[in-house]
Parts: C-alpha cells; sequence; structure tokens
C-alpha cells in the first residue's frame, strides 16, 4: 500500500488485513519501490500524486523489472481525469477514485489477485 497520507495508509491496511491480507506500508512511489525490490509482493496499490515519486513513475520502474512485469498494479487515487486514467492503463492492471468503498476494494483485489 503506497499513499503519501498516513491515514489513508492506515484505511487500505485495516481494511486489506482485515480480509486476511499481509500488508506493507510505503510513504511515496520511491520508498515502494524499495519495498517490493527488497521482497516479492503479489498486487501493489499505489496513490499517483506523492513527493520524492509519483504512482506512474512507480508503475513504469516495476514493469521494467522482471518480477513484476505481470504483478497486479491498483492505482487509488483522487485523479478522475480520462486523461490521466488512459495514461495509468499503460502499466497499471486498475484504477479506483477515492474516497473508496473498502468492500468494492476488497472485490477488485480478489478479480485481480484470484
Amino acid at each position: 500500500a503506497v499513499d503519501d497520507s498516513a491515514s489513508i495508509r492506515q484505511l487500505v491496511s485495516f481494511t486489506l488485513k482485515g480480509a486476511g491480507y499481509e500488508v506493507i506500508e510505503a510513504a511515496d512511489g520511491m520508498d515502494g519501490l524499495e519495498k517490493a525490490k527488497s521482497r516479492p509482493v503479489n498486487l501493489i496499490l499505489t496513490d499517483q500524486n506523492m513527493p520524492r515519486m509519483d504512482g506512474m513513475t512507480m508503475v513504469k520502474s516495476l514493469r521494467a523489472l522482471p518480477q513484476y512485469k505481470t504483478v497486479p498494479i491498483l492505482i487509488l487515487t483522487t485523479e478522475s481525469s480520462d486523461a490521466m486514467k488512459a495514461q495509468g492503463r499503460a502499466g497499471a492492471t486498475g484504477w479506483l477514485v477515492k474516497p473508496f468503498d473498502p468492500q468494492k476494494l476488497l472485490e477488485v483485489i480478489k478479480k485481480v489477485i484470484g
């Protein structure tokens, strides 16, 4: 769960842990990229607008790594413009808009990781 907002990270983490998932939190794209490189993950959930490295840059960096070519990456953001979504589809698996419904988030996660 990559987001510069601690409260969003906590909400995502609480939702996922409650459904039985293990969660690793990162404060921005740079932190998320480093954590993903240090241990394998089955799903990445990231914000778009963050300091140091935004979500799309992190997605492109992850997709360049062999172990992350097919790992689902969901972007969870306040950005809802069609142009931004189109850019996101270049590497992300899905696009969710904040505020999010925890139940819907879990449904989407179940769809992408089975």
